[in-house]
């Protein structure tokens, strides 16, 4: 792997399922992440996903590229766009830096409205012995 290399991009349905079961999963119980009449009394057009959704996915997206020998070291993302049931989150990447075992990966992720998430992971791939 070198720097500029892209990883594939990969499609990410957005249910409502999806968003409700990783609010819950991260135990983020805001009225925001489950209930379509509360989001919209505070302005939204739907329920939406959380933070710690959209970090795991994005881990995800990383350490499945690069397999099983790939242990995350660091993610660090900024939110943007929010993800609503019923659109479709693409995750896009491209390797920005290997250092030894370290690699760095910008990770763009894409909804209907705009950009969703941005930002990098740093992960270690270990080399079989």
């Amino acid at each position: 792997m070198n720097a500029g290399d892209r990883l594939p991009p990969l499609e990410i349905p957005v249910t409502r399922t999806l968003i409700v079961a990783g609010a819950i999963a991260s135990r983020d119980y805001q009225d925001v992440h489950h209930d379509p009449e509360l989001a919209r009394q505070k302005g939204s057009p739907d329920i939406f996903m959380n933070i710690l959704t959209t970090n795991g996915l994005v881990g995800r997206y990383v350490t499945d590229h690069f397999g099983p020998r790939a242990e995350l070291r660091r993610v660090a993302i900024r939110l943007g766009a929010p993800n609503h049931p019923g659109d479709t989150m693409v995750l896009t990447g491209t390797v920005e830096e290997v250092d030894g075992d370290m690699v760095t990966v910008r990770v763009v992720g894409a909804n209907g409205i705009g950009k969703h998430v941005t930002g990098t992971v740093t992960v270690t791939v270990r080399v079989p012995a």
